[in-house]
């Protein structure tokens, strides 16, 4: 026995059992020593959903929720979202340290020119009803890759990786801003390679019949940022998707695939369009007070407030609405603006918010500046899947390598019939 240790005892046998702790962690498997009787399979946790259980080691994001403290690779996200841009945090996450110069421009370079998709896939995507949503054709569109890119099985093939991850980086705005296009029935708009990342985002999604669309640069900013703070987030939903798929060896596109249709749910993806819901229904600022009475009273909800890791202020929620102050001067203020203000402040100030530490989250000022790009709530969930593409593949990246890691395969606790007998259909 050490300090570093938890020493159990099994009340059904008396016996004692010594646990290693390892960075605040016991090992599951260890428990499965701690036995009542031959043949019971040994002890075992139930812990739906994670709430308390570490699937994986990661060096890519770290999170202290208490103290508000979110950094990719060790760099605070709000150095990143000042100083940086959405394609060198793509690069660090991915690559595990920051580009010189001579690196970055490679890697601009390589996604830039790999931002067409083949034509059939457009001919695919032209396939969905005019009314299909944006997600659900991101989601098919990424999985069909895997079709034009064969060799992308070859996954501990390093240089195929390589390409891939690349690809996977520089086509999604490409097939996102496809799908924008198709419900509004216009024509696909295909990459500028002149211009930026974000900027050529922006052109694929609203440029119509002049040479060349030039979008307001404090807007390519504003979604520059916002792109920086989605582009990871530790093990959610969709990350946990990525890697449980991964796991069984797949392709990235098929894996990234799936991290989208777990984001593709209104509990993971879909919480700044219930925002801003949320904004419409109070109505007007005079409407607040009433409002917040409802929530402590159990008749409304508070969205965009709160969070599964943070127990202070988001600090994604604290850069984007500085980034909303800059889109609102291009596009004009948002009148909801004015309603999550008053909402924002009387929360914060409110001993029923504070002492549940429910403060805002990252989801509640994006919404509005989405909204203040004409982006309609549909495509909220792609904008917030083409930056975490990286962070996913990040994430892939790291359990490929992970000597640890096994097939996805959790226990389950049955609670079925047993020996059920057969009975023939004419008896039944």
């Amino acid at each position: 026995m050490t300090e570093q240790s938890l020493t159990v005892r099994d009340n059904r046998t008396g016996k004692d059992f010594d646990l290693a702790i390892t960075d605040g962690t016991i090992r599951a498997a260890d428990l499965k020593q701690i036995s009542a009787s031959d043949g019971d399979g040994g002890l075992a946790t139930y812990d739906p959903g994670f709430v308390n259980t570490a699937s994986c080691r990661s060096s890519v994001t770290f999170i202290d929720g208490d103290k508000g403290i979110l950094e990719y690779r060790g760099y605070p996200i709000e150095q990143l979202a000042e100083q940086s841009n959405y394609l060198e945090v793509a690069y660090l996450l991915v690559n595990g340290k920051l580009p010189n110069k001579a690196e970055y421009e490679a890697w601009a370079h390589d996604v830039t020119y790999h931002t067409f998709v083949h034509e059939n896939l457009k001919t695919f995507m032209q396939g969905f009803r005019y009314d299909a949503h944006p997600m659900g054709m991101l989601l098919a569109s990424v999985g069909g890759l895997s079709t034009f890119y064969p060799e992308s099985r070859n996954i501990f093939d390093e240089e195929s990786r390589a390409l891939q991850i690349r690809r996977l980086i520089a086509k999604m705005p490409t097939l996102g801003a496809f799908a924008f296009r198709h419900a509004q029935g216009k024509p696909y708009v295909y990459p500028d390679n002149e211009l930026s990342y974000t900027a050529n985002f922006l052109s694929m999604l609203f440029k119509m019949s002049e040479p060349k669309y030039a979008a307001d640069d404090r807007l390519v900013r504003a979604l520059e940022i916002l792109f920086i703070l989605h582009a990871d987030h530790e093990q959610n939903a969709s990350t946990n998707a990525v890697r449980a798929i991964g796991s069984t060896q797949v392709d990235p596109y098929t894996a990234v695939a799936g991290g989208i249709g777990a984001l593709y749910g209104p509990l993971h993806g879909g919480a700044n369009e219930a925002v801003l819901k949320m904004l419409r229904r109070i109505g007007s600022v005079d409407n607040v007070p009433s409002f917040i009475e409802g929530v402590k009273n159990g008749e409304e909800r508070l969205m965009g407030f709160g969070h599964r890791v943070y127990k202070n202020y988001d600090p994604r929620a604290k850069i984007i609405k500085k980034a909303a102050d800059d889109v609102f001067e291009v596009t004009g203020i948002n009148p909801l603006l004015k309603i999550a203000v008053e909402l924002e402040k009387i929360a914060l100030e409110d001993e029923y918010f504070v002492s549940r530490k429910l403060y805002p989250n990252v989801d509640f000022y994006s919404g509005l500046i989405y909204e203040a790009l004409q982006f309609p709530p549909e495509m909220f969930t792609v904008l917030f899947a083409i930056p975490r593409t990286s962070g996913w593949l990040a994430q892939w990246l790291e359990m490929l390598g992970d000597g640890d890691q096994k097939i996805a395969r959790p226990k389950q606790i049955y609670t079925g019939e047993r020996g059920t007998q057969y009975v023939p259909m004419g008896d039944r």
